[in-house]
């Protein structure tokens, strides 16, 4: 985290508690037992937040000089602690920060009115333009763990770039990741318009044009293959990851200066899309290469599919469950999904319609016996 690389470079050490072990911090829960007693139960409210920093900083500034600590003598923490010295002279050592973030600037004091110095008129804060549509983009740290999740999907960039600040830029057709102004990854979007709408909402910002590379100076290449039982195909020597809900399916493989594009060859609808591991020249050199044909779209129409109740009126559909009632227990409906929502066609003819709050592939078509558990004696 950007926190711990900055204690690391200012030779601070982040030490934290171990889980259910409350008695270590028990001298956290002190020192707030007396920030309460000997100041917030006799304080007034304050009339801002600059008040209340004020004041806390002159609590913090008797409490280290001049307030006795019984468990030091009675002595104050002054009495005891000291900065570091050389040759004689006190200096304080300069807080290091990374090169995104810098101290903020001391606010300006307010203009007093000329009759008696009261404060003038507050200036509104500047707000940003509203969200209109169209792709976002966010910065996010790497966790130590080198995983990232936004939007209910995990994004893996490993943890030798934890610490790493890196940049969004979404839209509902793909996600582009970029570090340093060097694009890392891209990958078929997740993400409905009322993601893109959430994700502005939690400071998200209007994208600007995609960080692509220069367009290409060598034309796009196809070739057909067979996706294996593990959802892989061979692409000049190598084992490419397809996906393994495509696993025995005949698939085009559109390949790019950087992008592989699996779609179907009858329909000319994408399926996946991957990073490519070619060079233009190896790109052309590729057993059964052809000249590509116009870029593969995704499709929009929605995926149909049935679904048998359970007992309770429940189904799932794409990892996402809808209580339809009981009094549509095993009775066969059919559910029309889309990317943002889901449409369920009852046997009377009436319709119900959620929104769909999950990015999981539809995986099961057909409605399905619900298993009863065996008998245990």
């Amino acid at each position: 985290m950007l926190f711990d690389r900055i204690c690391r470079d200012n030779g601070i050490t982040h030490r934290l508690t171990q889980p259910r072990h409350p008695t270590t911090t028990g001298k956290i829960e002190r020192f707030h037992g007396s920030l309460r007693r000997e100041l917030l139960n006799d304080a007034v409210p304050f009339t801002d937040l600059a008040a209340a920093q004020a004041a806390v900083d002159a609590w913090v500034s008797e409490y280290n000089t001049t307030r006795p600590h019984q468990a030091i003598g009675m002595a104050a923490p002054a009495d005891r602690f000291s900065t570091a010295t050389t040759q004689g002279e006190q200096e304080l050592l300069p807080l290091r920060l990374p090169p995104a973030i810098a101290l903020a600037p001391a606010p300006a004091p307010s203009p007093a009115s000329p009759a008696g110095g009261e404060p003038g008129p507050a200036v509104p804060p500047v707000r940003d333009e509203p969200y209109r549509g169209g792709p976002v983009e966010f910065d996010r740290t790497v966790p130590p763990s080198g995983n990232m999740w936004v939007a209910g999907k995990q994004f893996w960039l490993g943890t030798g770039r934890a610490g790493t600040l890196v940049r969004f830029w979404a839209d509902t057709q793909v996600i582009h990741l970029s570090a340093a102004g060097t694009r890392i990854k891209s990958l078929r979007s997740h993400l409905s318009p009322a993601d893109l709408a959430k994700l502005a909402a939690a400071g998200a910002r209007p994208a600007g044009a995609p960080p692509l590379p220069p367009p290409r100076r060598s034309p796009a290449v196809e070739v057909d293959r067979t996706v294996n039982r593990n959802g892989h195909v061979g692409l000049g020597g190598r084992t490419v990851m397809a996906a393994e809900i495509l696993a025995g399916r005949r698939v085009s493989i559109r390949v790019e200066e950087n992008t592989l594009m699996f779609f179907d060859p009858g329909t000319r609808q994408l399926l996946r899309t991957r990073p490519s591991p070619f060079t233009p020249e190896q790109a052309q050199a590729l057993q059964g290469a052809r000249p590509a044909g116009p870029p593969p779209q995704p499709s929009t129409a929605p995926v149909t599919v049935q679904r048998l109740p359970s007992a309770t009126g429940v189904i799932v559909v794409a990892g996402q469950k809808i209580p339809l009632g009981r009094i549509h227990a095993g009775q066969v409906v059919t559910v029309h999904v889309t990317t943002t929502q889901i449409t369920i066609d009852f046997g009377d003819g009436g319709t119900r319609t959620v929104t769909r709050t999950t990015s999981k592939p539809v995986r099961s078509f057909k409605a399905q016996q619900h298993r009863k558990a065996a008998h245990v004696s």
